[in-house]
């Protein structure tokens, strides 16, 4: 069965409470990121990746890009894989606040101008697509790997799940659905 691996970004140049709404990667982001290339390459050839795909945000693609390279393929941008939208209507200095009440409760009760629990399924239908074409990396965001995480395991917390910068964590498909395999590394992280 065809595996995925959904890597979140590695850490960030700044933080989504700061002034940079797009920021890449620091120093320690970048080893992050060629520490998460060396794994997915030390992978058996019959399990690692072919493809890599990336969120449009710069966090997303800084840490693909050497995954990419070392496989000799273009990293392919999916904004399925995104960041979790913004109500339109909130201004990009409260988007913080938002997050922190939105982490505290179930999908559902998210408040917003989106049905945000379809949001979540529409990610893990992402995946499924993306992984029906053969073993792939997908780099994407903490709140998009716990709306996958959540799809699969049943759980409707908006935060279930701590996946650490580069946290890499393993998906199969049998072409219609998705299942957990492992999640990857848990940690103590500054988005709570």
């Amino acid at each position: 069965m065809p595996r995925l691996y959904l890597i979140r970004h590695g850490k960030p140049a700044a933080t989504w409470g700061g002034h940079d709404d797009d920021p890449g990667l620091d120093e320690t982001g970048q080893a992050q990121a060629e520490a998460a290339r060396d794994f997915l390459m030390a992978l058996p050839a019959d399990e690692r990746p072919s493809r890599v795909v990336s969120s449009p945000l710069a966090r997303c693609r800084e840490t693909a890009e050497p995954t990419a390279r070392a496989l000799g393929v273009e990293v392919e941008i999916d904004p399925g894989v995104g960041e979790i939208p913004t109500p339109a209507n909130l201004a990009a200095a409260d988007r913080g606040a938002w997050l922190k009440e939105a982490f505290q409760g179930a999908w559902a009760d998210i408040q917003g101008d989106l049905d945000y629990d379809a949001w979540r399924r529409d990610v893990a239908g992402a995946l499924v697509a993306l992984v029906a074409r053969g073993d792939t990396a997908v780099f994407s965001h903490f709140v998009a790997i716990n709306a996958a995480v959540s799809c699969l395991t049943g759980d409707d917390r908006v935060v279930g799940f701590r996946p650490d910068h580069t946290s890499i964590t393993v998906l199969q498909s049998d072409g219609k659905t998705l299942t957990l395999v492992e999640k990857g590394r848990e940690a103590s992280t500054s988005v709570l």
